[in-house]
């Protein structure tokens, strides 16, 4: 192999063999299922759009089967990895099965549940294959804390991916939909089976792609709708008078925060979009304003 070759991706026989030189045990707690199928990784990457040049966010990069595949496009990766084991074999991985490439991967030892900043050039980015148990915090906290995000695409369990880009109305809308859209236009891009995974998950897998766009207001703040947003679920049938009573301070003042949004008081939370709950923040911010 040369330098400047192509990086050689990760296949069921490799992907077993770095997990036992690493007496690695994949557990349930960190989401540990190992992508083993290069197909897959390259139907990820094509499906993301990455381009040569751009600066990749990757989190849980696990053994490396993604992290390779991203470096393929001639992309700039930063990887997050929360498991030290994993953290500090992957460099060597790399140098492995990419050595034309390291100098364009890092890997950052961090839970990106709990990163306030990203090294390297802000990423354009997030490709990842997503532990199942924070799949959704992870996502949010990194649009929020990354506005140089432009784009991406991340595998989830199917269920979840359903939920991120449900429209209004369904039956699979909820918090994560409505969150998500305040930062970006969010689509399902696809399903997964379980037999490319080792260990196999007892769930399916689906892909979920977004486009940023600009905060659709600037007259309160994220926290303010997400408030609103939170307290319009908490209780799924419950109509919104109701739901939003506490956070109104009343029943009454939420009737009036509902009537100058324009939005009847017996409607429920999961048949509003990202520009009502706006209207309803707007309208509680105002209210409070005026006390």
């Amino acid at each position: 192999m040369t330098e400047t070759s192509a990086p050689r991706l990760l296949g069921p026989a490799e992907v077993r063999a770095l997990a036992a030189r690493l007496d690695l045990r994949p557990t349930k707690q960190r989401g540990q299922n190992f992508v083993i199928d290069p197909n897959t990784v390259r139907r990820i990457v094509r499906e993301s759009g990455v381009v040569a040049g751009e600066s990749v966010l990757e989190v849980g990069p696990g053994l490396g089967s993604l992290t390779l595949a991203l470096l393929e496009t001639g992309a700039d990766v930063t990887a997050i990895e929360v498991d030290p084991l994993l953290a500090a074999e992957l460099p060597q991985t790399i140098a492995t099965f990419a050595p034309g490439h390291v100098d364009r991967f890092r890997v950052v030892l961090a839970d990106a549940l709990a990163v306030t900043e990203v090294p390297g050039p802000p990423p354009r980015a997030l490709v990842a294959n997503l532990p199942y148990n924070v799949s959704v915090p992870v996502l949010l906290h990194l649009m929020a804390l990354l506005p140089s995000l432009e784009h991406g695409l991340v595998m989830v369990q199917a269920e979840v991916a359903d939920r991120l880009a449900a429209p209004p109305g369904s039956k699979t809308y909820g918090v994560p939909s409505a969150k998500a859209a305040w930062f970006a236009d969010v689509r399902r891009a696809g399903a997964i089976g379980r037999n490319v995974f080792w260990p196999a998950p007892n769930v399916d897998s689906g892909l979920v792609a977004w486009t940023h766009h600009a905060p659709p207001t600037d007259r309160v703040t994220r926290e303010q709708v997400f408030a609103v947003i939170d307290a319009a679920f908490a209780q799924r049938r419950k109509a919104l008078r109701g739901a939003l009573r506490e956070l109104a301070g009343g029943a009454e003042a939420a009737s009036a925060a509902l009537a100058t949004a324009g939005i009847e008081p017996l409607t429920r939370g999961e048949a509003l979009g990202i520009d009502e709950f706006i209207a309803i923040a707007v309208a509680l911010a105002e209210q409070a304003a005026a006390r």
